[in-house]
């Protein structure tokens, strides 16, 4: 009689099986936990444009807010100025479309109230595919960080659009 070694091709197969069963479980609740960790980045992004944008107003107070997010970072050593005011990270302040940052892409935009000041900005964030997050996040000056309902990916066009949506739960 003969002593066998080794598993048979129906163990195998078995345990292959009872993988992919495991896997084709845990892949969605993987790529569910990544949107939503990418969703909590863009929002505590946002709060850092906002940030940023109050600093470089109250830095240099004869311009008012940034005239684009790029010009809230700068490359590192930095050296502070109206081009580069170091106050934001410069992968987030170059994450306009183009680049990202945790599956999003941020921009912000001043406008001039009275004379040449930037008084005014309106900054956004918003993923770059339905499968990195799922809402939109916006602010302006009140520095009230604002999102879109969820699965609303696109992105919030203007101010005006931005104040009619609810503010995060923080």
């Amino acid at each position: 009689m003969r002593k066998q070694k080794g598993f048979s091709l129906i163990e195998l197969l078995i345990v292959v099986a009872i993988i992919l069963i495991i896997a084709a479980i845990a892949i969605p609740n993987l790529m569910r936990a990544r949107m939503a960790a990418n969703d909590s980045s863009a929002a505590a992004s946002e709060r850092s444009i906002v940030t940023a944008e109050i600093g470089y107003s109250a830095a240099y107070p004869t311009i008012g807010f940034a005239a684009t997010l790029a010009n809230l970072g700068g490359a590192s050593p930095c050296v502070p100025g109206t081009s580069t005011g170091c106050l934001l990270d410069n992968l987030l302040a170059s994450a306009s479309a183009g680049a990202g940052k945790s599956g999003y892409f941020f921009n912000a935009t001043p406008s001039a109230g009275v004379g040449t000041i930037n008084n005014m900005f309106y900054t956004v964030g918003y993923p770059q595919s339905a499968q990195t997050g799922t809402k939109s996040f916006c602010a302006f000056e009140d520095g009230v960080i604002r999102q879109a309902a969820s699965g609303t990916t696109a992105v919030v066009a203007s101010e005006t659009a931005c104040e009619g949506l609810l503010p995060i739960a923080n």
